[in-house]
């Protein structure tokens, strides 16, 4: 018997895995296709991983793990979605598992620090590993990710053939950007089965990609340029979430605003597409979103966001309060921009929460651009306030910029959070009446969470009945960064459709639950087996 094949497979557009043959025999024929030995590094406390044979699914097991983004989750999702549908087992347990699937995250170094650990960890255990997301697709040459398999963020529907190639020994790697007639088009399909983290939040990206070009950061060269996908998906897709029991949606990407921009259409007009569809009782968070591209929309958005089935919130990252600091980013707005949108759609919609990013120690900001920053913060006092601390992105424009001492970036951090940390948005809460959909389950496992229209969290009591409604509650208790809330059980919302149990597969396709699907899953399974035994007889 043949010893199985250790080779690595390079961007291949087309992988047959139906055939236990090894991929300089599968790939001979193809033009495009390097195929080269791999090569083995021989240390003491890294054994190898096990090699499997078995081409039935479902005999391994598999471990995931995402940083990042909602984006980020939405895809680890539909990966799991797909493994689970193809006959994979699915595990918390990473111990257990014989294959760890690692979605990464390439905004910030300490993310990516923890990816390049978790891989250590399980070379070191001698398990599998794939690789997915941003830090493979932006940068697959690093050297931590040599041997491994990786999956591109556009690639997600290649999971199932990455991961039975890898358990054989193989390393392959999708990282192509999905075109259809020359034009960039939004990524993997909606329709693909997932299986959602929280069983009543639909995750839904509207589009990948960005318009922008701002000179910090390394999303733009994994996703790439804008790929918006057609509306009548989405609310296809959101209409298949609230029959299977969600109750909360949330539109994800890298910049909701830009959305539609390249297929003629706007994010107000998926909105309100979208507004049509949402249950009584559900409500949809409209994800992140950058100044320039909201500005023209401002009227429109100030009547979604008021519109009872949607949250009163938007995130807007402003980055900096200096307008040059601003043009040195290349955000391509203005402070004045920025403050233009928050006061337009703070006077039109009630109690609206704007949440927003800062970066301290951006390379060319000086202790006047950091005032300015300061004073805009002490101006709003935002609720969400997100301060995060420069980190050079290596292949960024700012990675070459001459950097601020460190210790100064780091008194600017400190000082910045500390005036985040002085000052309770919810003080004066205590006594009001309002309306929360559970969705969740606190940290301390001691407390349902729910958000009221302005997306603001409150703690319920762990009460089953609670989960999925929106229920009416008296504030008894406020904290820096939430409140609490005692029930009013007359005012729970009418019962939905019960939701899918966690672990469950969502949004198989029709066709993938039809008899003709599973007659021809079963004829390809044993057209497998006979080739392979076939194989095996004419080489002994």
């Amino acid at each position: 018997m043949l010893a199985p094949c250790q080779d690595i497979i390079e961007d291949i557009e087309d992988l047959i895995s139906s055939q236990d043959i090894t991929p300089k025999e599968r790939y001979s024929a193809r033009k495009n296709v390097t195929v080269r030995s791999k090569r083995k590094q021989v240390t003491e406390d890294v054994p190898e991983p096990p090699i499997f044979d078995s081409i039935v699914p479902g005999t391994q097991t598999i471990y995931t793990k995402t940083w990042g983004c909602t984006h980020n989750n939405s895809d680890s999702e539909y990966m799991a979605g797909q493994l689970a549908a193809y006959g994979y087992k699915l595990t918390e347990n990473k111990y257990e598992a014989d294959l760890w699937l690692l979605n990464s995250c390439t905004v910030k170094s300490p993310a990516e620090d923890h990816f390049r650990n978790e891989i250590e960890a399980g070379r070191k255990m001698g398990k599998h590993v794939v690789v997915a997301g941003c830090v493979p697709q932006g940068a697959p040459k690093s050297s931590f990710l040599q041997g491994l398999s990786m999956i591109g963020v556009q690639q997600i529907d290649r999971v199932v053939e990455v991961v039975e190639e890898t358990l054989k020994g193989n390393t392959v790697r999708f990282l192509q950007q999905k075109k259809e007639a020359g034009k960039k088009i939004g990524g993997a399909s909606l329709r693909l089965p997932k299986i959602r983290r929280n069983p009543l939040i639909e995750i839904i990206a509207i589009n990948t990609g960005c318009l922008n070009q701002c000179t910090y950061c390394k999303t733009k060269h994994a996703r790439g340029e804008l790929g918006s996908y057609p509306p009548d998906e989405i609310v296809e897709r959101a209409i298949q979430a609230f029959d299977e029991g969600v109750c909360e949606l949330w539109l994800t990407s890298e910049d909701t605003g830009t959305y539609g921009r390249d297929i003629g259409t706007s994010l107000p007009e998926l909105l309100w597409a979208l507004v049509k569809v949402v249950p009584d009782g559900c409500r949809v968070r409209v994800g992140m979103t950058n100044p320039p591209y909201i500005l023209e929309y401002l009227e429109e958005m100030s009547k979604i966001l008021s519109h009872p089935k949607v949250y009163s919130f938007l995130h807007i990252p402003v980055q900096s309060g200096s307008d040059q600091v601003l043009a040195d980013m290349k955000r391509e707005y203005t402070r004045g921009d920025f403050e233009r949108v928050v006061n337009f759609l703070r006077e039109r919609v009630p109690e609206l929460t704007i949440a927003t990013d800062i970066i301290c120690g951006f390379p060319t900001e000086t202790e006047q651009d950091f005032e300015e920053t300061m004073k805009l913060c002490e101006k709003y006092k935002f609720p969400s306030l997100f301060v995060n601390q420069f980190f050079p992105r290596p292949g960024t424009p700012a990675a070459r910029m001459t950097r601020i001492p460190t210790q100064i970036v780091k008194n600017r951090t400190k000082r910045l959070s500390e005036f985040f940390q002085s000052y309770f948005p919810y003080f004066d809460r205590i006594g009001l009446v309002q309306e929360v959909l559970v969705t969740e389950i606190s940290h301390d496992r001691k407390h349902y969470v729910g958000h009221n229209k302005s997306y603001e969290q409150v703690l319920l009591p762990l009460k089953e009945e609670y989960l999925g409604k929106i229920v009416r509650v008296k504030i008894v208790e406020t904290t820096k960064y939430s409140m609490k809330g005692e029930p009013i059980i007359e005012g729970t919302s009418p019962a939905l459709k019960p939701c899918l149990p966690k672990g469950a597969i969502s949004g198989i396709p029709m066709e993938m639950k039809s008899s003709k699907y599973r007659i021809g899953v079963a004829l390809a399974i044993l057209l497998a087996i006979i080739l392979r035994l076939l194989w095996k007889f004419f080489m002994i």
